[in-house]
């Protein structure tokens, strides 16, 4: 796993680096600002007649771009540094790195305005304005620098983050630099890793200032990336005897009148994905149309009077049926139908199967959150914005201003795992552990693409995994395909579909 950090948890490294460690600020300063440089020096090229303009505010940010300046005219590339702050402003660390490049005879101007252009146009610009200790929206010639800065059409390396975004969230106040690359230091943060914040950083490089690993591993961290490796340990393996009943059986509760895709995507991801034997209880009225269209699915027709929804009524006679089954999927295009409902709430309170609740399933339960607080087994809840909206009585609006408080408090409040599905997506434990997914595109914004994940977890709890680990495998294949996917149809023509086919290629790209 990747640690990924906030603003004032990276603060709280750096000072124990510090003050524990002993690790002077200005050593760490130096590795920084060494290590910006080699990327610098990888994005021009071939050093010859190239300019470069290292743009430095008042505090440790400009500390760096000192450091990256000195060491790219030591590599024999031309160095302009922009101040934009009073020379007696700089202090500390940063005062050090600006000495010795004004000692070295180093380019340096204290701007109070702009300049029309820089003239010679530079190959490169380096923001080392403002890092991730800056509070509230750039001001004063900052603020005003940032479209300067991105109207010159040379590329940008940011220092940590690109100057005019929030560390934590990603959110930017008025304008923020584009950046070609961004090299944050030690560890990622959490900003980078959502819009627009990602859009506007580019190419993302973490950059090693001796931040002892020991040291990290103590500060009881919360946040994570899920990575190719993080997953390969924890995919499910078989034996050379192994048979159909003896791989994971899975029944996907789905579908109705008008929402036979969803249940089909769900039972054939759950396949795809490793299920022996998979079982779909759909409408009766409904089951002809999806036993012609699933070959390798058995369905089960439960009653439904012909008015094509799942309903209590035959519960009692399939309750047997889905106790048999190593995991259950509850949700995927279920519709609303107030029957329906009382079939998702007598699942919740009489079942005690791995299950994965998606969709309706979560709809169902808006007014009744204690069956899922309740629940015997291991769940996996797969929301969206807005069905989180809904079951917490909120607006979607208000669950995207803050994805990450969403999720925790609702895994923390229920007990139980949950998969807010997005760009990118987060799996929320009830220890208050979050996990972000590094996996997926945006062509992925399709009708079908979260019924393929509700099967493809199904399936993982159905093989053994336990909710966490289910949760995280499930979410990275679903982005791996979709990804692999994407290299063959696109963004623009990637359909669910599509996923459910590139699932053995995820699988196969993972195994050891």
């Amino acid at each position: 796993m990747r640690a990924v950090v906030t603003a004032l948890e990276m603060a709280g490294l750096d000072r124990a680096c510090i003050s524990a460690m002993g690790i002077p600020g200005v050593v760490l300063m130096e590795n920084a600002g060494r290590g910006i440089c080699e990327i610098a020096l990888k994005m021009l090229g071939a050093r010859t007649g190239k300019r470069v303009l290292v743009v430095c505010g008042p505090g440790n940010n400009g500390g760096d771009g000192y450091v990256i300046a000195r060491h790219l005219a030591n590599a024999a590339v031309s160095v302009d540094v922009w101040v934009l702050a009073e020379r007696d402003k700089i202090r500390g660390d940063a005062e050090i790195n600006l000495k010795i490049w004004e000692h070295m005879g180093g380019s340096v101007h204290y701007l109070t305005a702009l300049p029309q252009a820089p003239t010679p146009m530079p190959d490169l610009v380096i923001d080392a304005m403002l890092g991730t200790g800056v509070q509230g929206p750039p001001r004063g010639l900052i603020a005003t620098a940032i479209p300067y800065l991105n109207s010159l059409g040379a590329p940008i390396l940011a220092v940590d983050v690109p100057t005019g975004i929030d560390a934590d969230d990603g959110t930017i106040s008025q304008e923020a630099i584009r950046a070609t690359a961004t090299a944050t230091m030690a560890l990622l943060k959490r900003g980078l890793l959502f819009s627009p914040a990602r859009e506007q950083a580019g190419a993302i490089h973490v950059v090693d200032i001796s931040l002892p690993a020991a040291l990290v591993q103590t500060q009881n961290l919360r946040t994570w990336q899920i990575t190719a490796d993080d997953i390969r340990g924890r995919l499910p393996r078989r034996s050379a005897d192994a048979h159909k009943n003896c791989v994971g059986t899975v029944a996907v509760i789905a579908g109705s009148v008008g929402f036979t895709g969803a249940a089909a995507l769900a039972a054939l991801s759950a396949l795809r994905a490793g299920s022996g034997l998979v079982y779909l209880a759909v409408p009766a009225s409904l089951q002809p149309l999806l036993a012609a269209k699933l070959t390798e699915v058995i369905t089960w027709p439960f009653e439904d009077g012909a008015t094509g929804y799942l309903l209590e009524a035959d519960y009692a006679s399939w309750h047997e049926s889905l106790a048999q089954q190593n995991a259950l999927a509850v949700g995927p295009g279920l519709g609303l139908h107030p029957q329906t409902a009382n079939l998702v709430h007598r699942i919740l309170r009489e079942q005690n199967r791995p299950m994965v609740l998606d969709a309706d399933g979560l709809n169902h339960c808006v007014d009744h959150l204690n069956l899922i607080a309740r629940y015997g087994g291991e769940m996996v809840l797969t929301p969206h914005p807005g069905e989180l909206a809904r079951l917490l009585n909120t607006s979607t609006a208000e669950i995207n201003k803050n994805r990450f408080a969403a999720a925790l408090q609702t895994a923390q409040k229920l007990g139980k795992v949950v998969v807010l599905k997005g760009g990118p997506t987060l799996i929320a434990t009830p220890d208050r552990t979050l996990y972000i997914n590094s996996t997926g595109n945006a062509g992925m914004a399709t009708a079908g693409s979260g019924d393929v994940l509700t099967g493809l977890i199904a399936a993982l709890l159905a093989q053994g995994l336990n909710a966490q680990d289910a949760a995280l495998c499930g979410v990275f294949l679903h982005g791996h395909a979709g990804d692999l996917a994407k290299e063959v149809r696109g963004e623009i023509s990637l359909i669910a579909s599509d996923l459910v086919e590139c699932l053995s290629r995820a699988f196969l790209t993972l195994q050891d």
